[in-house]
């Protein structure tokens, strides 16, 4: 067990020899002065794991000797013990970043309980953590290896994205290997039961069924207007463990009115769901009944360049008889005018914000070796979307909206998932780009479990360009690449996220209600 050292500073440590004792016996070492001019002394000439200050000595304050100390060691954490319960003090040691507050008379578990806290809690919480998955490791094994429906498909990547959250949190992450593979036969399952099910989610209104791209809006969105302004933010690209790792900041602003999900239509890309959201269509009802706007892949021409223009079409089909705004943000100073023009946006009852920069972080990663290296894997990639949205313009917009307590509603139009395993396929000059699905006339590949066939593409409801067009989905962590120069294909891409195809992370997407605290 790790012996830690510890400084006490007490002008009455004498009295206090009992509690250093009771310490001593459970593995802390204590070093006592009676003074602050000796703590800073100690502290200037050895190592302390943790400082006890006494606030009121003879000569330098408690206070005082904080403010130093933490001037030439800003990590040592340190914790303050008075007698006085005055506002004050309080507010000026925790001020200075102090790791806890203790008032007098003191008992020696009150002191354990707070050095346990400080000192040990990343093992106390890696301990409880792994026993706690190991524990619920078969529960979640069984519950996806049995026929379930698309409501505990969404329970299931929720506990998932839990355990995955607090695994990383941990000190040596010694479970996550356990939780890939648990990932991984989920995704499998996973892929089992979309394959099964979703034709018949798109062709059978008499079945249960999630709610899907097209059905965001009508059903999660416009039953939310009123007379505040309503904010509709899509993040593209958004997973529900990024999420997470950003709901913490937004909550600091925002109470949670609902953390939900639906399902994301394939393909999983922009083109097609983001559009679906807007137009409130399947791909094959936009490209027949708004060919004026709708985008094929048979063309090099943007695909969500008139999402504005599907967004008015929806309201109208709707009878909404609403004023709104649209506006899709791609660089910072964007999200700066944005921010700059808020006011106009309150002449609105709906707002719609779409942001693309989690999306351009994903392309960025299999574009820029210095990227893949910032983001090598699921954790990094997390940590990157908490650091940009701390410092985005997004942020800011938020805090707006909070100011003039406003509603907004969060969500994205699909997710990523880091491929590994390449998957040999052959087409034509005509195919298009994505790596996690293809369509094309004459697609020649090894049909697997592992992939999602359709050569009736109507079935789906998404477009068919010529008579032999087909659909292929990649699932699990598979890509698709070509046989010629297929060594170059492979290092350029396995390892980078991907979307378009099936899996948890792409097609389960969050959509998050909230309302300002301030109303």
């Amino acid at each position: 067990m790790q012996r830690y050292n510890i400084l006490w500073a007490d002008d009455e440590i004498d009295l206090l020899k009992p509690h250093i004792l009771f310490l001593n016996d459970r593995g802390y070492d204590i070093t006592p002065v009676a003074s602050g001019a000796d703590a800073i002394e100690q502290c200037e000439n050895n190592f302390f794991d943790l400082v006890f200050l006494d606030e009121n000595m003879p000569g330098m304050t408690g206070l005082e000797t904080l403010n130093y100390i933490k001037a030439s060691k800003p990590s040592l954490p340190i914790v303050m013990i008075t007698k006085s319960e005055e506002e004050s003090i309080m507010e000026e040691a925790i001020g200075s970043k102090i790791a806890d507050y203790l008032i007098k008379p003191l008992n020696p578990n009150q002191i354990l309980l707070s050095a346990k806290r400080i000192l040990d809690n990343k093992r106390l919480v890696t301990e409880r953590t792994n026993s706690q998955y190991q524990q619920q490791f078969r529960n979640l094994s069984i519950a996806y290896n049995e026929d379930i429906d698309h409501n505990e498909w969404v329970e299931i990547y929720k506990k998932l994205v839990f355990w995955e959250l607090g695994i990383d949190a941990t000190e040596n992450k010694s479970m996550s290997e356990i939780l890939d593979m648990q990932k991984t036969e989920a995704n499998a399952n996973f892929t089992d039961f979309v394959i099964n099910n979703y034709e018949d989610w798109l062709n059978d209104p008499n079945i249960d069924r999630p709610l899907l791209s097209h059905q965001l809006m009508k059903k999660k969105v416009f039953p939310h207007l009123g007379k505040e302004p309503l904010f509709f933010i899509v993040i593209d690209n958004l997973r529900f463990d990024q999420w997470k790792v950003i709901e913490e900041d937004i909550l600091e602003y925002f109470n949670l009115i609902e953390e939900d999900a639906y399902y994301s239509i394939l393909p999983t890309t922009t083109a097609y769901a983001r559009n679906s959201i807007f137009s409130g269509k399947m791909p094959l009802d936009m490209a027949r009944h708004d060919s004026d706007i709708w985008v094929g892949e048979d063309t090099d021409e943007g695909k969500n360049n008139h999402e504005h223009e599907f967004l008015a079409r929806q309201i109208k089909k709707e009878r909404l008889d609403i004023k709104h705004s649209y506006h899709k943000i791609i660089r910072a100073h964007q999200g700066k005018q944005l921010n700059d023009n808020f006011n106009n946006l309150l002449q609105n009852d709906l707002n719609v914000v779409v942001y693309n920069f989690v999306d351009m972080l994903s392309h960025a990663r299999t574009d820029m070796r210095m990227i893949r290296e910032l983001a090598p894997d699921e954790s990094a990639y997390r940590s990157l979307t908490k650091s940009w949205f701390q410092h985005s313009p997004l942020f800011d917009f938020l805090k707006l909206i909070y100011e003039k307590k406003g509603k907004v509603i969060i969500t994205t139009d699909h997710g990523t998932y880091r491929v590994k395993k390449p998957f040999k396929i052959i087409g034509d000059r005509d195919v298009n780009t994505n790596l996690r699905y293809k369509l094309g006339r004459n697609l020649n590949f090894k049909e697997t479990k592992e992939i999602y066939v359709e050569r009736k593409p109507e079935r789906l409801h998404l477009p068919k360009p010529n008579v032999s067009t087909a659909y292929v989905f990649a699932a699990e962590d598979l890509f698709f690449a070509y046989p010629n120069n297929y060594n170059h294909y492979v290092n350029l891409y396995k390892d980078t996220f991907q979307h378009g195809g099936i899996s948890l992370e792409e097609m389960i997407i969050p959509i998050i209600s909230l309302n300002s605290k301030r109303g």
